[in-house]
């Protein structure tokens, strides 16, 4: 698939710019088949074209920027953007067939991730390329893998040892999986859809259906926080045609709680979604899936096939679109872009996207888990579920606790519970031989909170005065062998890495402050100046929240920092 270099580019003769390879440009109408050519599907183009030949080379971008009409800088620097997509220029040599992504987050750090991946460098056939990567939501299971084929399956790797990334390694199929068999019917045979249903024979009114949600006090679970029925209501009154977007890019480390609900439950995530893309008008829906949930998206794509079939009322048409990997683009208006073909910059915006949503639409966005309530919120009533989102126990909330406890996963508890509460009562207590030292309430922008704060309330509104928030209920237990500075040093690098580098005080803030991280004094000036300029000025969440981990040390670690 060889093309004409930049010395032959002298040749006054010969075309400007990159000439394209006939035999490459069949191959890649091949792959695309009957896939529209438009904009909005770069991205999902990139990863098929990915899925053939294991990789990107620059005269594959080149014939697939020429069937799509688009320039190949800008083609170019969308697929630079995300880290899943491998481009390849032209003489060097394209990556393994098979790729190992070792998660690297915090949970699984805690739990040996950096010394696994020195050894696994050591063993690890040539053919394997080892990766230690960024939170892959898998914390529950910590440390966790994934192990891809070039053009082929997929495997996730649970609690690994040495010996089960060389065998997860070696038997990686090579072909693309199989869908699932779906389990529409039942869900159906257990009450699925009889308020869809309900609703398309007007028995309920998408102004009654918001009515309970706002008795519910039901708020956005993936970490904003915003009122439902406040935002259902904004949307509705702008002017359509108007479109939806679900949320399923949870990249916030210690976050896994959708990937919990769509694989135990899709249907009702599904169901959820249905009724508010009807309570809306909504005539289009998308579904944001994060790249690192393979097994997920095969699900998915069975059970919409299967809701296709199924000649449900209020059915419209859904697109199930993959991210990249960019952390970013769990950021609602970043996800809209990256949606777009675009690269996922965030967009100076309200806190919900409306006149300015996708395609420039009016556009609703839910997060899974908020849509996977609906259905029990309403056949079950508001007074069930009243008080998750405030401070009290009668309600329910979903916790993603991982770290240095017995037994981490989703935890359905009280609202308003303590982390002391909540380890002792719902996670069997601290691992062997570990002793509670901290805990961030809300994954690693929530900041970094002592053992001596651990009866505060799990809610909106107890961690904001003290520099932090509970976002999304993703709470990360540390213990005595662990090292609180370093842990903060983690969650920097992490945000530098997933900087979109769109804005300067988040793009050189973030590196400034990783690099004082590591010092052994830490500055508390310098630092705070520097947290005041990144979430004075930065565009969106990831500068803003970032000093959260530093300033929460500073703050209640004193000693120690």
């Amino acid at each position: 698939m060889g093309e004409i270099g930049q010395k032959d580019r002298k040749n006054p003769g010969l075309p400007k710019g990159r000439v394209t390879n006939p035999s490459t440009t069949q191959a890649v109408l091949e792959v695309l088949g009957q896939a529209p050519l438009r904009r909005d599907l770069l991205i999902e183009h990139l990863h098929r074209l990915q899925d053939r030949f294991g990789h990107l080379s620059m005269s594959v971008l080149a014939s697939l920027a020429q069937v799509m009409n688009l320039p190949m800088a800008e083609l170019f620097e969308v697929a630079s953007f995300y880290a899943h997509f491998d481009i390849v220029a032209d003489g060097e040599t394209p990556p393994p067939p098979t790729t190992l992504r070792l998660c690297g987050g915090p949970s699984c750090c805690m739990a040996g991730a950096a010394g696994l991946a020195e050894a696994a460098a050591e063993v690890l056939p040539k053919q394997v390329r080892l990766q230690l990567v960024p939170c892959i939501g898998r914390c529950d299971q910590a440390p966790a893998a994934t192990v891809t084929k070039a053009a082929g399956g997929h495997l996730l790797v649970d609690r690994t040892t040495i010996d089960g990334l060389v065998a997860a390694a070696t038997q990686v199929p090579d072909k693309p999986m199989p869908l699932p068999a779906s389990v529409f019917a039942a869900y159906r045979q257990d009450g699925g859809y009889a308020l869809l249903e309900a609703c398309a024979a007007g028995k309920h009114s998408p102004e009654g259906i918001i009515e309970i949600l706002d008795q519910a006090n039901l708020r956005g679970c993936g970490g904003a926080g915003f009122p439902t029925a406040q935002k259902w209501r904004a949307v509705s009154r702008y002017e359509g045609p108007r479109l939806m977007v679900v949320n399923a890019d949870e990249g916030e480390p210690g976050t896994f709680k959708d990937r919990h609900y769509l694989g135990s439950d899709p249907h009702r995530m599904l169901e959820g979604m249905l009724i508010a893309a009807w309570a809306v008008d909504a005539e289009a829906i998308y579904i944001y899936l994060r790249d690192e949930y393979p097994d997920l998206r095969l699900r998915l794509l069975a059970e919409i096939a299967a809701l296709e079939g199924a000649g449900l009322p209020l059915l419209r048409p859904i697109h199930l679109r993959r991210g990249a990997g960019a952390y970013i683009c769990g950021e609602e208006s970043g996800m809209i872009e990256s949606i777009e073909g675009k690269r996922g910059l965030p967009r100076l915006r309200p806190p919900f996207v409306a006149e300015r949503g996708l395609f420039g639409r009016p556009t609703l966005v839910n997060n899974v888990e908020t849509l996977y309530w609906i259905r029990d919120m309403v056949e079950l009533g508001p007074a069930h579920f009243q008080g998750i989102g405030r401070r009290g126990r009668k309600g329910l909330r979903s916790f993603s606790v991982s770290g240095r406890i017995r037994s981490p996963g989703v935890k359905l508890a009280p609202a308003g519970i303590s982390v002391r509460e909540l380890i002792d009562e719902f996670c069997g207590g601290m691992a062997p031989g570990h002793r509670l030292q901290a805990y961030l309430p809300g994954g690693a922008s929530g900041g970094i909170f002592s053992a001596e704060q651990a009866d505060l309330p799990l809610d909106f509104g107890t961690f904001e005065p003290l520099g932090g928030f509970l976002g999304s209920a993703a709470v990360m237990v540390l213990s005595d062998h662990d090292d609180v500075k370093d842990f903060a040093r983690q969650l920097m690098d992490f945000f530098a890495h997933e900087s979109c580098g769109q804005c300067t005080p988040c793009r050189l803030g973030t590196k400034k402050a990783a690099e004082l991280l590591r010092r052994d004094h830490w500055d508390a000036a310098l630092l705070g100046e520097l947290s005041r300029v990144m979430q004075d000025a930065s565009i969106c969440g990831l500068g803003q929240a970032a000093p959260n981990a530093w300033e929460t040390v500073l703050r209640n670690f004193a000693s120690e920092a």
